[in-house]
């Protein structure tokens, strides 16, 4: 996973950054910015997680990325002649802070911070790729593993329950490439090796164990 922006900056800084802008706050499955919309400003998410997604030519919406606190969002067509170049859904209550391109350009001149801006850049490059063909050398069960890590590793610690997921596995299979029968095998096997809870939502319950089914080593305890 990339760092967000606020780890680049510092927390002093991020906190001066928050400053320039406009708090706004969005329910789950509003949309913070829209694909094909005009840029002029950036978001700086301060709570909750978003998906990135993008149209392809079938029409569907494929999931680009996810993003948490301390990311930044809109940040590829900031100036007011760009265009957003995906559309950004809030998965949980968010709150982000809206600053204007000027003052964002006037922050990274004055405390010289185009480095980090930069660097923050090319960290999301990568993101031009949809999810699922990023994943596609993985089994389908990594594949899902993966994606579940990221969503609990992204909740901020403000979250009351990180380990919900705030999804349907209809929504990660679509999110995935996967037929929806293959996720539900899935849940079902990782509810029964404790992986997973029982009940209608997706609840992690064994971090350490889903991060084995993701083949990566989990380190947090």
């Amino acid at each position: 996973m990339t760092r967000g922006f606020r780890e680049l900056l510092g927390e002093p800084l991020w906190q001066d950054l928050l400053r320039l802008g406009v708090r706004r706050r969005y329910r789950p499955k509003s949309p913070l910015v829209r694909q094909g919309d005009p840029g002029g400003h950036l978001l700086a998410l301060t709570s909750g997680r978003v998906a990135v997604l993008a149209n392809q030519e079938d029409g569907a919406a494929a999931l680009i990325a996810l993003r948490g606190p301390g990311d930044l969002i809109g940040e590829m067509a900031s100036r007011s002649e760009s265009t957003r170049v995906a559309t950004v859904v809030a998965l949980d209550e968010c709150a982000a802070h809206q600053v204007p391109t000027a003052a964002v350009n006037r922050f990274l001149d004055t405390h010289d911070a185009r480095g980090a801006m930069n660097d923050h850049l090319v960290a999301k490059l990568s993101e031009s790729v949809p999810y699922q063909v990023r994943l596609v050398h993985f089994s389908a069960g990594q594949r899902l593993a993966r994606l579940l890590l990221e969503v609990v590793a992204l909740a901020g610690p403000e979250h009351r329950d990180p380990m919900r997921l705030p999804f349907s596995q209809n929504t990660a299979a679509i999110a995935l490439g996967l037929s929806r029968s293959t996720v539900a095998d899935q849940v079902a096997a990782w509810r029964r090796d404790g992986t997973l809870g029982s009940g209608p939502r997706l609840v992690v319950t064994d971090l350490p164990l889903l991060a084995r089914h993701a083949g990566v080593t989990h380190t947090t305890g």
